[in-house]
C-alpha cells in the first residue's frame, strides 16, 4: 500500500548522547497552501538540531511534511508549528529551523525560528 501524510513523528535513541553534534537537514519539497487565495506555497525547510536523546526518524518526517499540503497556512504559523512539533517530540538541546518560502507577488518569505533547552548554551549554526 502506498504512504499516506502523517501527523506523526517517529524517533529512535541518540547513538552518541554524551556529545553534542548538528544534525542537518534540507526538505526542498515542502508544500502547503494560501490560507487567503488557496494558492499554492512552495518552500525550503532547513532544520538543524542537536539531539539529546532522540533523534528524528527521516521517512516519519517525510510523512509528516507531506501533511501539511492541503492546509492552509501562514508562513509564519506554519514554521512555528513544526518547530514546536519537532522541539515537543525529540526534546533537542537545541532546534533550528529555517523556512525559505518561493517567491509570489514579488516577495519572497523567510522565516526562521529556534527552540533551546533552558540553560544549553551551545550553537545550531
Amino acid at each position: 500500500m502506498p504512504s499516506q501524510p502523517a501527523q506523526a513523528i517517529a524517533t529512535f535513541a541518540n547513538p552518541a548522547p554524551q556529545v553534542d553534534y548538528t544534525i542537518r537537514m534540507r526538505i526542498p519539497e515542502f508544500t502547503c497552501l494560501c490560507p487567503l487565495t488557496g494558492q499554492p506555497d512552495f518552500a525550503t525547510l532547513r532544520l538543524a538540531y542537536v539531539p539529546d536523546r532522540l533523534c528524528v526518524e527521516l521517512k516519519s518526517l517525510k510523512l509528516y511534511i507531506w501533511s501539511f499540503r492541503d492546509r492552509g497556512a501562514f508562513h509564519e504559523a506554519i514554521t512555528n508549528e513544526i518547530a514546536d512539533h519537532l522541539a515537543t517530540m525529540l526534546l533537542p538541546r537545541c532546534l533550528r529551523l529555517d523556512a525559505r518560502f518561493k517567491i509570489r507577488g514579488g516577495i519572497a518569505t523567510e522565516v526562521s525560528v529556534e527552540r533551546r533547552q533552558s540553560g544549553w548554551s551551545g550553537s545550531v549554526l
